[in-house]
């Protein structure tokens, strides 16, 4: 045949083809193979597996590729990322779809980072972390022992813990090493707060006082109060400490000079908790950039001014009872927009621009859980049993983890938070480190620590 007469031949055979029903073109197609003979059918084997088993995301737009990506869980990326190279470079590129299953995980993004692979590995990561919380496996513990008598005030900050004990003494230690830095001579401390420089402790003898980490030497002392002084903040750049105490007052002092500035007073019950921190909110009653005093007792949180020394009057006061039936922990959690406390009703959260609460956390049945840190993403809990994380966006604990018979104190002196960056969100580098200390009966100090994510 002419390869003229065969191409009208074969257009006209196309187009009776077209015309039959899917039956109809089977039993076409049979036939045809039965008149084969080796040539064509070995021509027919080399072409089916190509058509057959085409590679789609080969072959479509990376955009589009993309596109259908998104519409996979994790686990069947992971999965799709072993049918071939290709298929693991194009699926590893996704950042949007690897972005997303972090977010869901609670990991922060950084959207700056450019490295296309660089998500997967992040989410490979963080689901070995989060799958580590639970299962109740994350952490690990360890211990401090140096103290001759009962630990009552712990501090952390930057990788060292602080230890003020009734044997007249405060030591510094790195936690990463578990070993004292610094230890010097004290009066019986109540609480303890510090930097590189000095170290500033509340006493049960109802005094303040400064001391430098290098000497040993008392270097001001702040007498005033009549009751123990539970609670100490201060900060340099106003020249500026705060106290709260037993006598039911908040007082604040000159630091360089030990001045005592103003008493303030309003509050009913022992001052367990002060906090000298900046606001980041606009209201009408402060500006991003000022400085407020947060005091708290067995009932209220007040809130005070800073800067005006004369005629200081409290801006509100914060509870979450009406007639005082219902007593507030002892920890605080202020990061300049939100407060939040727990109570036996629960965990409330107060917007700090308005004071109206925000937001009530109801406890899971049968649980009266204390809050150690308050995140965007998770919060830190304990109770008599267990440290607790707690997914903020559910509102569910996802992960426990089992604590000794640790020393209990009202005033929440003897227990506290280590790391708290990863409450807003962990992202593979702040789950390090001192999760939650405490202090024991035998007189030493239990740490929990994050357990190295291999």
């Amino acid at each position: 045949m002419e390869k003229k007469d065969f191409e009208v031949w074969l257009e006209n055979l196309s187009a009776t083809f077209y015309t039959l029903t899917d039956l109809q073109k089977n039993e076409t197609l049979d036939h045809l193979i039965s008149l084969s003979g080796a040539v064509q059918l070995r021509h027919l084997s080399n072409n089916l597996e190509t058509l057959l088993k085409r590679d789609f995301l080969r072959l479509l737009p990376l955009e589009l590729s993309f596109y259908l990506l998104k519409w996979l869980d994790p686990q069947t990326l992971l999965t799709c990322c072993l049918v071939s190279k290709q298929w693991n470079k194009v699926i590893s590129a996704c950042t949007e779809v690897w972005q997303t299953a972090c977010r869901h995980l609670g990991w922060q993004i950084d959207e700056t980072v450019q490295d296309t692979s660089h998500w997967k590995k992040v989410y490979l990561k963080a689901a070995i972390r989060m799958k580590q919380l639970e299962d109740h496996e994350a952490f690990q513990t360890a211990s401090l022992i140096g103290h001759s008598a009962r630990v009552y005030a712990l501090y952390y900050k930057d990788g060292l813990l602080c230890t003020g004990s009734d044997d007249l003494s405060a030591k510094l230690w790195d936690v990463s090493t578990g070993q004292c830095i610094y230890g010097i001579q004290t009066h019986t401390c109540a609480a303890v707060t510090f930097d590189e420089q000095k170290l500033v402790t509340g006493s049960f003898d109802n005094t303040v006082a400064c001391w430098d980490w290098s000497t040993g030497a008392k270097t001001q002392n702040f007498r005033g109060h009549t009751g123990a002084v539970f609670s100490v903040d201060y900060n340099d750049e106003l020249d500026l400490l705060v106290s709260g105490s037993a006598d039911n007052t908040v007082k604040t002092w000159a630091l360089s000079s030990g001045t005592c500035l103003n008493t303030l007073t309003g509050h009913t019950e022992w001052v367990t908790k002060v906090v000298l921190q900046k606001c980041e909110v606009e209201s009408i009653m402060h500006s991003p950039g000022d400085f407020i005093l947060l005091s708290a007792d067995k009932y209220e949180i007040k809130i005070w001014p800073i800067g005006r020394e004369i005629n200081c009057e409290c801006l509100k006061t914060l509870y979450v009872s009406d007639d005082r039936s219902i007593c507030l922990q002892p920890r605080l959690h202020f990061d300049g927009k939100y407060i939040v406390c727990s109570s036996a009703l629960g965990l409330y959260q107060w917007d700090f621009a308005s004071y109206e609460i925000r937001r009530i956390i109801k406890m899971p049945d049968s649980t009266n859980l204390s809050l150690l840190g308050f995140g965007d993403i998770f919060a830190l809990l304990f109770d008599n049993r267990n440290l607790y994380i707690m997914d903020l966006r559910t509102e569910k604990l996802i992960s426990r983890w089992p604590l000794p018979e640790y020393r209990k104190s009202k005033r929440g002196s003897s227990f506290l938070a280590g790391e708290i960056d990863w409450l807003n969100g962990l992202d593979g580098v702040n789950d390090l480190g001192l999760v939650f200390a405490t202090s024991m009966p035998d007189h030493s100090i239990h740490l929990v620590m994050w357990k190295e994510n291999s």
